[in-house]
């Protein structure tokens, strides 16, 4: 009788998870196939789930009709600045909080914490007016150094927890040897926690990358534009473009995915169990 609710419990669990993959894999699926129909192939029907012939129109045009390869290097290069500066600093900043006790300790903690259950929309306004007095709106570095304020607070926290699961006896047995705090640091503490610099690195970096809300507000011109602003651009008043934004869609998904495949792999990776055994 267990036995029997144990194979009917799995049958239910896989079918819940396919039901789960369905849904999670035909909307990437279908916007793939999208953009490889020819334009005049889109909007057929029969809805035609599997085109008979295929075509790279939509990709062609991405490149010809519209400056796709600037906002895609626009967008490389904001995400990757943005997104190295920010662990670095959060590097520095989590390594305080996980190995230091003072006064604000607690307060500084809530603070980068209340900051992400705060909607991003609601700084626009007084963000735009405060880069307009800079002169950084419409700059790529101006988007840069809003994006690092934005990323500090949760890599910090989440560079934190792998902090604090480094044993200390790691850094006190470093500076016994001679070294000194930040040597402790960067040569014992840091290729240990590795695989959550990585990981914190990617995350920050897949924010930047899929980013809308800032991006539309403080770039305007097309040499500055990102690849979200880019997509938001095939919409108009009377018409979508389909086929470009499924094309532009499945080049700026690809890398994150990839990208999320590896952070998960460094997330769940044993931080110091190598540096417990070796």
């Amino acid at each position: 009788m267990i036995g029997k609710e144990t194979a009917a419990g799995r049958t239910v669990k896989f079918a819940f998870l396919g039901l789960w993959l369905v849904f999670t894999v035909f909307p990437l699926y279908w916007i793939t196939i999208t953009s490889l129909k020819a334009p005049g192939d889109i909007f057929t029907f029969p809805i035609a789930y599997w085109p008979e012939t295929f075509s790279l129109e939509n990709y062609e045009g991405l490149f010809s009709k519209a400056d796709f390869g600037t906002y895609l290097a626009n967008s490389l290069i904001i995400a990757a600045v943005a997104g190295a500066t920010a662990t670095a600093i959060s590097m520095l900043s989590a390594y305080v909080l996980a190995r230091f006790e003072f006064r604000t300790k607690s307060a500084l903690l809530m603070a980068a914490l209340v900051t992400q259950m705060i909607p991003a929309f609601i700084a626009l306004g007084p963000l735009y007016l405060l880069m307009t007095d800079l002169k950084l709106v419409d700059n790529r570095l101006g988007l840069i150094l809003v994006y690092i304020a934005v990323c500090i607070p949760f890599c910090t926290v989440m560079l934190r927890g792998f902090f604090a699961n480094v044993p200390d006896a790691l850094e006190e047995a470093a500076m016994i040897d001679g070294l000194s705090r930040f040597g402790a640091l960067f040569r014992v503490l840091l290729p240990v926690m590795r695989p959550g610099i990585v990981a914190a690195f990617i995350f920050n970096f897949v924010n930047c990358w899929n980013e809308l809300f800032l991006s539309v507000t403080l770039m305007n011109s097309d040499e500055n534009k990102t690849i979200p602003t880019a997509l938001n651009g095939f919409i108009s008043s009377f018409n979508i473009d389909w086929g470009s934004m499924s094309a532009a869609a499945v080049l700026t998904i690809a890398p994150t995915m990839v990208l999320f495949a590896f952070a998960s792999r460094h997330i769940v990776q044993g931080l110091t169990s190598g540096a417990v055994k070796g």
